[in-house]
């Protein structure tokens, strides 16, 4: 097998198992009333926080690099320059993104498990955590960038007429709305995650069908 195929194959691997992660992100992650120390604390002591913030991590990751795969697929047509367009913006979202996770992750699970979370003011440090100024911006930054990288990795996919034309907008619409997502109830956060993960696979199986042998 050609270098340029397993490349390609491994860019499908990645982006099906960052659809994978990206369900387990809201699924896994504790959804106790965090408005009241008490589900604060059960939320963010717990072994699923650190889990399911992590799965999405590792799923920001994957996801530029799959889309890199994904331009090589359309190297040989008009849409590959956007396609590598997207992969960079993709790639400097999740730079952006990562450190806000880090924090929510790592840093308010410290704090939730810490023996002297009985004197400090819980929902008031993770109110600060969460609200910095700079972690915001840079974090809705990243965000909107990983959301414009992958919508023109969909008008990429939809002008190329290598892979299906529609393959690419729910992988697009996922990470569209990855920002107002978190504004809504768990249930609506379990349904996005299962959204990005379907847009993830069906990306992932078109990536898979050009590094076949008979293309």
């Amino acid at each position: 097998m050609s270098p340029s195929l397993t490349r390609t194959r491994l860019g499908a691997l990645a982006i099906a198992l960052a659809g994978a992660l990206f369900i387990l992100y809201p699924a896994v992650r504790p959804w106790h009333d965090e408005s009241t120390v008490d589900g604060a604390i059960a939320s963010m002591s717990s072994g699923a926080w650190v889990a399911s913030h992590l799965f999405a991590m590792i799923g920001f990751i994957l996801v530029p690099l799959a889309l890199l795969a994904l331009r090589g697929v359309l190297a040989a047509t008009r849409s590959e320059r956007l396609a590598l367009t997207g992969a960079i913006t993709a790639w400097i979202g999740a730079g952006l993104t990562l450190p806000y996770y880090g924090a929510e992750d790592f840093g308010l699970h410290e704090i939730a498990s810490s023996a002297d979370v009985d004197r400090i003011d819980l929902l008031a440090v993770a109110e600060a955590v969460r609200m910095n100024p700079v972690a915001t911006t840079t974090f809705a930054i990243g965000l909107l960038a990983l959301g414009a990288g992958a919508v023109m990795a969909a008008v990429a996919v939809w002008r190329s007429g290598v892979l299906a034309r529609y393959s690419g907008i729910p992988f697009a619409v996922g990470f569209a709305l990855f920002i107002p997502q978190f504004y809504a109830p768990a249930a609506v956060r379990i349904a996005h995650g299962a959204l990005v993960g379907a847009g993830c696979a069906w990306l992932a199986w078109e990536i898979r069908k050009a590094a076949s042998p008979q293309n």
